[in-house]
């Protein structure tokens, strides 16, 4: 699973049950070209009251690249995307003769590091921290680089995939997942960092504990015990805890009448002993 994959995914995520759904590895042509991923909206699904730096201009039809720590957003990656467009119009219209509207779509392009190469052959025109427009053609392109986006609950998904260790670590606390099988998603990215040798401030075992604790909501009451013996269970209840979820008469069934005797004549004694003469 690279940093694609997981990219997709993780978005996916993200516009769960909203008025939009995402599409990975969208194919457009004969020959095997995969556009990132592409976010559709719907005619059904939540509203989002926030989306992360860059989104906030959602059309019908967004089509996203994505660059990871290792590769650089550059005038072929724009050519690309702008190529991807083309297609992607074409496929989705009725007829060459009737393309849907050039406003159902957007173009974005994601990038960790800073386009150091593209700004040298275009200058970007800043639209907030972190995100930038350029004309390309007969295309304008929000770039959004990762790195640059300000650190809030908004962006939490933005900072998983910064390559920066404390905003990774932010982005893991304050990113809510949406669907069940998202802690093979952070695992996995978790995983993905220490393969490119960068180091987190805590270890994968934290990561994944600290995850799970979190979501401890998802799993059944006997899902959660599993494991535990009755001597564990017990060690975390006070007796009087236990007491008050037993009624009195089943507690009894399980004494003897002699055992009831001898509590019962150790408490008289007890009595006697506190009552002056």
């Amino acid at each position: 699973m690279d940093w694609h994959r997981l990219f997709g995914l993780t978005l996916t995520d993200y516009f769960t049950d909203t008025a939009y759904r995402v599409e990975l590895e969208k194919d457009l042509s004969l020959k095997q070209q995969l556009l990132d991923l592409v976010i559709i909206e719907q005619e059904s699904g939540r509203p989002i009251q926030e989306l992360p730096d860059g989104l906030e201009n959602l059309a019908r039809h967004n089509l996203l690249t994505y660059k990871s720590l290792r590769q650089p957003l550059d005038a072929w990656a724009l050519d690309e995307l702008v190529g991807h467009y083309v297609n992607y119009r074409k496929q989705i219209s009725s007829s060459l003769d009737e393309l849907l509207p050039v406003d159902d779509f957007r173009l974005y392009a994601v990038s960790t590091r800073d386009p150091e190469k593209l700004k040298a052959e275009i200058a970007l025109a800043p639209v907030d921290a972190g995100v930038y427009e350029v004309q390309w053609g007969s295309r304008r392109i929000r770039i959004i680089v990762l790195t640059q986006i300000p650190q809030a609950d908004r962006n939490a998904i933005w900072q998983l995939f910064s390559g920066i260790p404390e905003q990774v670590r932010y982005g893991a606390s304050q990113y809510r997942w949406r669907r069940p099988n998202s802690s093979t998603i952070i695992y996995k990215l978790y995983e993905q960092y220490q393969v490119e040798n960068i180091a987190m401030p805590y270890t994968t075992e934290d990561f994944y504990r600290e995850f799970t604790k979190e979501h401890l909501y998802w799993l059944t009451p006997e899902e959660r015990l599993k494991g535990l013996s009755v001597d564990d269970i017990l060690k975390s209840l006070s007796v009087d805890d236990l007491l008050k979820r037993l009624p009195l008469e089943d507690i009894l069934k399980k004494l003897s009448a002699q055992e009831i005797e001898a509590y019962l004549k150790k408490l008289r004694e007890a009595s006697e002993a506190k009552t002056p003469a």
